[in-house]
């Protein structure tokens, strides 16, 4: 399948789960992420698959200029509504893809991506086009979920992950972040990692999932051996998944 099409079939479904989601709406790692960046006000930043508008809608305070991009038109109209409600008038939205950026080299001062790359079938493609944008001195800020290093609790991540959500791509684990943006040509100036409980129902809810499709993810979680239950502390009442703990990074990255 067109894991691109799937994108835009998904997201466009589930726009206004997306800009009401509290994980994505109130998020620590959002503040955090507008911390770590060296903003004077001056500033262009691009947001790259805006999904619910909320890393634009943060940062466009602190910036002269805020373009935000995504592949699904529904995503662009939930984000606009919900940026401009804030007050925020210096966000202009365009319908664009990640891995090709309809934009003139080093024209970036900063480039922000929240909760996304995961869905990216061509990573490297993404970030030898993000390096393109920026200035010299640009700064990449990136949130988004990881595996763990361990290839058992790797596979079992994304397996779950792929079952909720046929557009889930791969998560990648931290060290292949680390590789892939060094040899882009970036330097890791800020790196953290951050917990997240997902609260099985809302985790669910949040892409529509069938009553069927979501038993069925529910067995897979109840059959994973002790080792991956104590992993990610898949807390259960009865024989029903209740939460479980993913995790994630926060970083800055700057083109030298």
């Amino acid at each position: 399948m067109d894991i691109k099409k799937d994108v835009k079939e998904q997201f466009g479904r589930n726009a206004d789960s997306y800009v009401n989601s509290k994980i994505h709406k109130e998020g620590k790692d959002l503040y955090k992420l507008v911390q770590i960046a060296s903003l004077n006000g001056d500033e262009r930043v691009l947001d790259v698959a805006t999904g619910g508008g909320h890393t634009a809608n943060a940062f466009a305070p602190f910036a002269d200029k805020v373009i935000a991009i995504d592949l699904t038109p529904e995503m662009l109209k939930a984000a606009k509504a919900f940026v401009k409600g804030n007050g925020n008038s210096n966000v202009e939205f365009l319908a664009a893809d990640a891995e090709k950026l309809p934009f003139s080299p080093e024209v970036y001062d900063a480039v922000t991506c929240r909760i996304a790359p995961h869905h990216f079938p061509n990573i490297k493609s993404f970030i030898e086009e993000t390096y393109r944008v920026l200035k010299p001195g640009g700064q990449f800020l990136l949130v988004d979920n990881v595996a763990p290093e361990k290839d058992s609790f790797d596979s079992f991540y994304n397996t779950i992950e792929k079952k909720r959500d046929y557009s889930h791509f791969r998560a990648w684990k931290k060290s292949e972040w680390l590789e892939m943006l060094e040899s882009a040509g970036f330097e890791i100036k800020e790196f953290h990692r951050f917990e997240k409980i997902f609260q099985y129902d809302s985790w669910c809810k949040r892409m529509k999932l069938s009553v069927e499709d979501k038993m069925e993810l529910n067995q897979f979680m109840l059959a994973a051996d002790k080792e991956i239950k104590k992993k990610f502390r898949i807390q259960f009442s009865g024989n029903a998944v209740t939460s479980f703990q993913g995790e994630s990074i926060i970083l800055k990255a700057v083109k030298y």
